[in-house]
């Protein structure tokens, strides 16, 4: 069998077209559920603590298991291993869509994270065999990056148009038809390759990248929800930090690694993981905030406020796909610092918002920031690949998915963090409002309607005019945090890719490339 076809294989583009199809699913299913979770919790009726479970178990489980997964491809087969996980994944979406019980549906949401991590770096690595030409790989990856994009821009209006007439756990059933085409079409069209000089996986390596990403996360999203100076998260941190410290003097010293630390002494590849870290950073906070913004501040159905958030993610597509050529106008560092300063203006005019903003006003910040996202995403993810034999493709794809997904998380709690401070230092609340009432009216925007809704008329309407005005307030504060930070990592991406050449060729970095 071979290990990946020639360039001038036409089946190429039906291989990212699969890749694609699996990816925007899975895009789908990261925001699909934050929808669904009213119905849920009134039908199975949820404790609070497995109402974070039901959240968090999918994400925990795909980033823990990432590193892993993406070595077990370039091991066993990336074609073999994607199969086996949309396989795996489709069926885990019936259980979860039937769960009888919060328990059942935690434990099946976590069988969803980590089929969830054997397509993630598996479709990125099969793109990157597959595209041998440099200047075609750079397209693919960029076709591949926006359609991602565009799927995390989906899951609202798909989980909305679904909840219109359905139960909750339809949102997981329209994974079983999408899955059942990525496997048909994946036998008939994906070739099989695999690294032909692996060893043999390092157990004590995956146990320490899995308890070091997932305790990591851990503390990260507990810092969001109880504060810096919580016992448990500070243990869980410590706990974290350590294993991973321990995962990268472990890889140091093994012939064959799970990850080639020295990957990160390569300025290009550093530079590109952490371009993805930060840019979903504030992608994945603002478009929390602005499905609050759209629901509870103007009062539009989830369906509405999905498909307001729908041309972001359609530009990204856009963006991803001329990412290939700008850069053989710009060069490179050029194209990312662009995309990164075009998302920077966008978080810079979402500090003009008020309580009665038009839609029209959104518009063009959120085409212009998601373009800049795509176009952005396209190169550092083509960057990273290129930075290793094909034959580590997986390996590299996992890196990338992980710090994505460790972005995501930190943007939720660090941004997160800004907008709680900065909406409880402006409210201001009525006088002879109840002490339970304005503790909930302290905790944030969703938490102050019900407590308003369930207040005298006119005392109820002040508490929920304040805490939108607050609400409000607060997102300026956040999205100018937010403007800063990428404007900062746009210099730093500028001079990070500095050198890198707009074509990479099909050999390793040299090191004085980065």
């Amino acid at each position: 069998m071979k290990d990946h076809p020639p360039a001038g294989d036409r089946r190429r583009w039906a291989v990212l077209a699969v890749a694609c199809l699996a990816t925007v699913l899975l895009s789908v299913d990261l925001t699909v559920l934050h929808l669904a979770l009213p119905q849920l919790v009134a039908d199975l009726g949820p404790s609070a603590t497995q109402i974070l479970w039901i959240g968090d178990a999918y994400g925990f489980a795909l980033a823990g298991l990432l590193i892993t997964m993406g070595n077990v491809g370039d091991r066993i087969g990336r074609k073999k291993l994607l199969l086996v996980g949309a396989t795996a994944f489709g069926a885990a979406s019936a259980v979860t869509a039937y769960a009888p019980t919060p328990e059942l549906l935690i434990a099946a949401r976590a069988l969803l994270g980590v089929a969830g991590a054997t397509i993630m770096p598996s479709t990125l690595s099969i793109v990157r065999n597959v595209f041998t030409d440099p200047k075609e790989r750079t397209v693919a990856v960029g076709v591949w990056s926006g359609m991602g994009a565009a799927g995390f821009a989906l899951g609202p209006v798909v989980g909305g148009l679904l909840l219109d007439h359905f139960w909750w756990g339809s949102v997981f059933l329209i994974n079983l038809p999408v899955m059942a085409v990525v496997v048909l079409a994946g036998l008939a069209v994906l070739p099989e390759s695999r690294n032909p000089a692996s060893g043999r996986l390092d157990p004590a390596s995956v146990v320490l990248s899995v308890a070091g990403v997932i305790l990591v996360i851990y503390a990260v999203k507990e810092a969001a929800t109880r504060g810096l100076a919580e016992t448990g998260m500070l243990v869980a941190a410590a706990a974290g930090l350590a294993c991973l410290a321990l995962f990268a003097w472990r890889q140091i010293r093994l012939d064959e690694p799970l990850i080639d630390i020295r990957l990160f002494r390569r300025r290009a590849f550093t530079a590109s993981v952490g371009a993805n870290l930060i840019a979903i950073f504030g992608m994945s906070a603002i478009s929390l905030l602005f499905a609050w913004y759209f629901q509870l501040v103007l009062g539009w159905s989830p369906l509405q406020a999905g498909l307001a958030g729908l041309p972001g993610g359609l530009s990204a597509t856009v963006g991803g796909a001329l990412a290939a050529g700008l850069i053989s106008r710009l060069g490179r560092a050029r194209v990312v610092a662009l995309g990164l300063t075009m998302s920077a203006a966008s978080f810079a005019a979402y500090t003009q918002i008020g309580l009665d903003t038009s839609y029209l006003f959104f518009l063009a910040p959120m085409i212009v920031g998601g373009a800049g996202m795509g176009m952005t995403f396209a190169v550092t993810n083509d960057t990273v690949l290129a930075s290793v034999p094909r034959e580590r493709a997986g390996a590299a794809a996992a890196i990338s998915e992980t710090f994505f997904e460790l972005g995501g998380a930190l943007g939720i709690a660090v941004l997160g963090s800004v907008l709680t401070g900065s909406y409880r230092d402006g409210l201001r609340l009525p006088a002879g409002l109840p002490a339970e009432a304005a503790a909930s009216a302290g905790e944030s925007l969703p938490t102050a309607l019900r407590a308003a809704a369930a207040l005298p008329g006119e005392l109820g309407a002040a508490v929920a005019a304040a805490a939108r005005e607050a609400f409000v307030g607060s997102i300026v504060v956040t999205a100018l945090v937010a403007a800063v930070m990428i404007a900062a990592l746009a210099v730093v991406s500028l001079l990070g890719l500095r050198g890198v050449p707009d074509v990479i060729p099909e050999e390793l970095l040299s090191e004085s490339r980065g």
